[in-house]
């Protein structure tokens, strides 16, 4: 099992046998925060893990306790026990949030904010399935603008099955980069509502299943930061219903949770659209990037793959000064909208599950779900 532990000095990721113990836990925790006395909340929101009263003997799992892909918040216990017994460690991560704004307007400004807020409430259709992730409008200046989002979530868990590229999945574009010695491909995620959230921990924590816990990491910033994330700003929708929503397994993730990500892990965001080729940024500025792609209604990954090499060896962060590497990816994206790898989400045509209607657009299917109550859609002929 892996999972995050969060501590007064940082954080850092844990790896325990299946069958660990209380004792193998503890260990663990003393060794990476050199805290001798803890406190363990987990979950969201985040609850109390007594360690107290749990066997020492018996495996974790076998108690109920399931660590793997999670986030542990550690504190002491000798400073949970001088603070007010409703402390919420969320507190440190509004301040660490509150200093990164700061120090990185571009990517959580006021501005910024207000641009969402003013999109979110002129909004004439609540569905998405795309704009969750990438702007509705053009960027002038690429290199500079984080663009603004005209749905944040859906009102309601619809769901969309994408219709299969063969013609990609048969002959994926690829640029040959010998001065930076492999070649740039899109790895593909799989199309299980948590592609965003994929496409992401495939490149910043390559190897773990994390995405409960980016989704855990959404949630937790958002309650510790409700000045900044109003119910305007998240599409009329309550914190808490935004929280308990955007941590089920069918909801999408899109701007809000890449400006939250890329703040959390300190790292620079790309988002190349491909229909459009526009390139969206997130925290931008910091010394390192990864670069997602955005076809309308999912997200993949770019790498860049070793000569002859597997791809466990994929390099998917690089450093920002690195523009190569980006200029190349909106070559390898241009490449993928000559082969029709996006959704045009005004436009396409997509059959109704239930009934089998076909409705153009979001707004068709918005209205189609309105009027019949069926949620769930696929791509149409």
């Amino acid at each position: 099992m892996r999972f995050r532990v969060r501590g007064p000095t940082g954080q850092s990721i844990i790896t325990l046998n299946d069958d660990a113990t209380v004792g193998d836990l503890s260990r663990a925790i003393t060794k990476e925060t050199s805290l001798s006395a803890f406190e363990i909340k987990i979950g969201y929101p985040p609850k109390l893990l007594d360690l107290d009263n749990l066997s020492i003997a018996k495996p974790l799992s076998d108690q109920g306790v399931k660590l793997n892909g999670e986030q542990l918040l550690v504190t002491s216990r000798e400073t949970t026990q001088t603070n007010s017994s409703n402390h919420d460690p969320r507190q440190v991560d509004s301040a660490s949030t509150d200093r990164q704004s700061k120090s990185h307007p571009q990517a959580g400004s006021t501005k910024q904010i207000g641009a969402m807020k003013n999109a979110a409430g002129s909004s004439s259709s609540n569905f998405s399935f795309g704009d969750l992730g990438s702007a509705s409008s053009a960027v002038k200046d690429t290199k500079s603008s984080t663009s603004t989002a005209s749905k944040m979530a859906p009102a309601a868990n619809l769901s969309l099955s994408r219709k299969s590229n063969a013609n990609t999945l048969n002959d994926p574009p690829e640029i040959v980069l010998p001065d930076q010695g492999g070649t740039l491909v899109l790895r593909i995620m799989p199309d299980d509502n948590s592609c965003l959230f994929r496409a992401i921990a495939s490149a910043i924590m390559p190897g773990l299943d994390t995405m409960n816990e980016l989704r855990s990491v959404v949630a937790q910033t958002i309650q510790a930061n409700s000045a900044v994330y109003s119910k305007a700003v998240l599409d009329n929708k309550d914190p808490d219903d935004y929280c308990r929503w955007i941590q089920t397994e069918d909801a999408w993730g899109g701007q809000i949770e890449l400006n939250i990500i890329s703040n959390h892990f300190d790292i620079e965001i790309c988002s190349i659209d491909v229909q459009t080729l526009r390139i969206d940024r997130y925290n931008e500025g910091r010394p390192k990037r990864c670069i997602v792609v955005y076809s309308g209604i999912h997200y993949d990954t770019i790498a860049l793959s070793p000569f002859d090499a597997p791809p466990e060896f994929d390099q998917k962060t690089f450093d920002t000064t690195n523009e190569v590497i980006l200029g190349s990816a909106v070559e390898l994206c241009q490449m993928l909208k000559g082969k029709g790898y996006y959704t045009d989400t005004a436009a396409f045509k997509i059959r109704c599950k239930q009934c089998g209607a076909i409705c153009v657009g979001e707004m068709g299917a918005t209205e189609h779900a309105s009027k019949t109550g069926h949620y769930s859609f696929d791509e149409g002929p």
